[in-house]
């Protein structure tokens, strides 16, 4: 199975408090890294097995090329992501109250990514290389960084690809200060959930896009779209499954670290994503997804660097492998 996944790399600035308070210094340290939503669900999806294209913009700057050098690293597919002269990548920075909650600062209004699908000539060859994948996953920042006819003609792509017998994986992911306004996230959100097969969503971004109260009413909706599985998840609260018109809630494991929840639901994804493109039932891939998040949040940061990953996938029991 070969998944393609598209959206944003941003360089990352973490917050490094032991390091901090080792060195006896007020000032704040910060680590630097590379991640996004669908950047950060690629790397985790590829660390299970699965292969894996990313596709985005990036620029000719030396940020850019280590992010092309990482993602070689992880084994992802790089052949898809144009280069624009005289550009970089954007960059956010991750501030954690004492629970390990992440709060974010962005600078990426000039980002590469944001020109994904508007230029014709290469959507073209874009669509050709996408066409090769079993699987499309993307997400509601996705769409917000993109231009509105740039979302159009996915759109239109993506029909075309279901039709052709690809899947479609989106979280909605919303991030309010990426759109112009809520009505224009609602609008584009629904209309790319009508082409989704597998929808993994969190509940609290559906109660911010929506106004949902409970639960069921994002069920609902969903379920009226078209959408045949839907993942909802809801932090430490169960799982909600909706598979063919039957709604199970399944147990999160109690996580005895939070250092850092950047990450948890991208995480999420990967973990169920990898599983399910392999051959597992829905309920096992949402274990599978609990145990990839319950790993991260225990790091801080998006992305657990490669070797203390692996080393810690060595040591975990077959059935806790992420």
């Amino acid at each position: 199975m070969k998944l393609a996944a598209l959206g944003e790399v941003m360089v990352e600035l973490a917050p490094q408090a032991s390091v901090q308070e080792q060195a006896g210094s007020d000032k704040p340290l910060l680590a630097q890294s590379y991640a996004g939503d669908t950047y950060n669900t690629a790397v985790y999806i590829a660390r299970g097995g699965v292969s894996v294209s990313y596709v985005t913009l990036l620029g000719d700057d030396p940020y850019s090329e280590e992010v092309l050098t990482r993602l070689a690293g992880e084994g992802i597919d790089t052949s898809a992501i144009a280069r624009l002269p005289g550009r970089c990548p954007g960059l956010y920075m991750i501030q954690n109250t004492p629970d390990g909650e992440r709060y974010f600062t962005y600078w990426r209004d000039q980002a590469p990514a944001r020109e994904l699908f508007a230029d014709a000539d290469r959507r073209e060859a874009l669509k050709a290389h996408l066409r090769e994948m079993d699987c499309l996953y993307l997400s509601g920042i996705t769409l917000a960084i993109m231009s509105a006819d740039a979302r159009v003609e996915l759109l239109a792509f993506l029909k075309e690809y279901r039709a052709a017998g690809g899947r479609v994986a989106f979280d909605s992911n919303y991030r309010p200060r990426l759109w112009k306004s809520a009505d224009e996230a609602r609008e584009a959100v629904a209309a790319f959930m009508a082409v989704t097969d597998m929808a993994l969503l969190t509940f609290e971004d559906e109660q911010a896009l929506w106004g949902d109260k409970r639960a069921g009413q994002c069920v609902q909706r969903n379920s009226r779209a078209g959408v045949v599985e839907l993942v909802i998840k809801r932090g430490a609260e169960p799982v909600l499954l909706q598979l063919d018109g039957e709604l199970t809630a399944i147990d999160v494991p109690p996580v005895s670290r939070v250092v850092d929840t950047t990450g948890a639901g991208d995480s999420f994804n990967a973990g169920y994503l990898a599983a399910r493109l392999q051959g597992a039932s829905p309920q096992q891939s949402i274990a599978a997804g609990n145990r990839c998040a319950a790993r991260v949040i225990g790091h801080r940061g998006a992305i657990i660097p490669r070797a203390e990953y692996l080393a810690a996938a060595a040591e975990a029991p077959e059935a806790e492998a992420c």
